[in-house]
């Protein structure tokens, strides 16, 4: 029997807290966000009639406020983990060991269950190499896995991670408040430059009130929503360097469901991720934050843990099961209340299952072998070992999605 030593306990819960435990769990929540937005549009919503309108409102701004959330996210935990004198090299191929994996097995199924039977080349393709989203065409860059767009943009965002956190660094701490500032105003310009400058038809499906190029310039384009991915970092740094003031995580948990309900009521474009992007760039840090002061957290039990560790995979894994999950069920349609929340809670735990087995065999087993050192991969270099494994632990991944 090992008896452990007086404080030992104390140590063990402070370098777990260090890892910040809580944004692990909270990217479940983004995750369902995303959910409960695909399940409840016209398309998939099992339900008819008032009830389908009712959800639909309801949850119409989840899936942009979960990705937002994604985004800054990612930029945080990259800042908040990163390592002095890692070299770009290694960092990129942790980053598409963590990427690319999952996105090649949910293509795959998606191509076998669905889209190969409409897809040409110019949509799988693009899909494939993660370039999708820099093309304006509804069908490419929402065509095959439609999740998959996001991971494009994050392609874009590691590829420039090493510069733009070297270029943040030398911001004078002092400043990170203003920058953070003058780029969510600049968030706030670009819808009203796409309702002003950008064409309105072709419009987009499923009765969104836009264009496609312009919903495609606010939402999609890599460099626009590159802007919430430099937040993440800047919020980083703010952290880093002493600068958070200290908001607790109720009061900005609160402040972001007041800018959810503003969402819903501003024109459209604006409600993507302009109106939550303060809200969410203050919950981040103030969790980051209670964990690191120990502070009570409903994100960091052991099951928010989990959950959040298989948040990448249910990401990519729930759109594949609700777009086939609707072929198989859609005679039925509409379902009552009772048989259609029964449905969702079908989808989302099929989908929970199947993230499951994707992170036991294929995200973990990759990133345990691809990520380290080429050498340490034989035994021959065991310090590079241990460090090129450190973003393997949840909260270093980068993503709500990785």
């Amino acid at each position: 029997m090992t008896v452990k030593a007086p404080g030992q306990d104390a140590e063990a819960r402070r370098a777990r807290l260090s890892r910040l435990p809580s944004l692990t769990g909270m990217r479940w929540i983004a995750a369902m966000m995303v959910f409960l937005f695909h399940v409840s549009l016209p398309d998939f919503t099992p339900f008819g009639g008032e009830v389908a309108t009712g959800a639909e409102w309801l949850f119409s701004k989840g899936g942009w406020v979960g990705v937002s959330f994604f985004f800054i996210l990612s930029g945080f935990v990259l800042t908040y983990s990163a390592r002095p004198g890692d070299k770009p090299r290694r960092f990129m191929r942790r980053r598409l060991v963590k990427l690319y994996p999952n996105h090649v097995v949910t293509f795959a199924l998606s191509m076998v269950l669905f889209a190969g039977a409409t897809a040409t080349w110019k949509q799988w393709l693009p899909n494939i190499l993660l370039i999708h989203t820099w093309i304006p065409d509804y069908n490419t860059f929402f065509g095959i896995n439609p999740p998959s767009w996001s991971l494009a943009c994050e392609l874009v965002f590691y590829l420039c991670f090493p510069v733009l956190h070297r270029w943040v660094k030398k911001i004078n701490p002092d400043h990170l408040w203003g920058w953070v500032a003058g780029i969510a105003a600049l968030v706030l310009v670009i819808p009203a430059f796409s309702y002003a400058v950008l064409p309105s038809d072709p419009p987009m499906p499923n009765g969104f009130p836009v264009g496609v190029t312009q919903a495609w310039f606010v939402y999609l384009l890599p460099p626009v929503r590159m802007l919430e991915f430099v937040v993440g970092i800047m919020m980083a740094r703010i952290v880093l360097t002493d600068r958070w003031i200290n908001i607790k995580m109720i009061h900005a948990l609160g402040l972001l469901i007041v800018g959810y309900a503003i969402a819903l009521n501003v024109p459209w474009l604006y409600g993507l991720n302009a109106v939550c992007l303060i809200p969410i760039a203050l919950l981040i840090p103030a969790a980051a934050v209670a964990d690191l002061r120990d502070q009570p957290s409903p994100f960091r039990g052991r099951v928010m843990n989990w959950l959040g560790e298989v948040s990448f995979a249910f990401y990519l894994i729930h759109g594949i099961v609700i777009i086939y999950g609707t072929k198989l069920i859609e005679d039925g349609k509409p379902y009552g209340i009772v048989a259609g929340i029964g449905l969702w809670a079908a989808c989302a735990l099929i989908s929970l299952g199947l993230a499951q087995l994707m992170y036991k065999f294929v995200e973990l087993p990759m990133m345990k072998h691809w990520s380290k050192p080429r050498g340490s991969r034989d035994g021959a270099r065991p310090a590079e070992a241990a460090e090129g494994s450190r973003e393997a632990e949840p909260v270093g991944s980068g993503s709500a999605r990785d």
